[in-house]
């Protein structure tokens, strides 16, 4: 089946997480954990001072302190509350340098 199709989604029992630390540096971790229980588990998880990860060759400690942004995907539309916006639209570099420049259509 393609990557990306809406039956891999659906069928995904995984979560990829990426980390963006105030150093500029990211880490990115694939977690056996569905994205819909993943999204429980996330505000305990950046409760902590720490988050632990075992992996296969080695552990991994993540001081939440220095985390500015994390990253969730498959999507978890289940979070919902103040603080959540929905359906917002990430804007790329070229989306950003083309506005102004080309000729918008009413």
């Amino acid at each position: 089946m393609a990557r990306g199709s809406f039956a891999t989604m659906q069928a995904q029992s995984s979560t990829e997480v990426t980390f963006y630390y105030e150093n500029g540096h990211t880490d990115s971790f694939k977690v056996p954990v569905p994205g819909p229980q993943f999204q429980q588990q996330l505000p305990q998880l950046l409760a902590q001072p720490w988050i632990t990860l075992h992996l296969l060759d080695n552990t991994v400690m993540v001081s939440t302190a220095k985390v500015i942004k994390v990253e969730i995907n498959p999507p978890v539309p289940e979070l919902q509350g103040p603080g959540v916006i929905n359906n917002g639209e990430r804007v790329t570099t070229m989306q950003r340098g083309a506005a102004g420049r080309l000729p918008q259509s009413g």
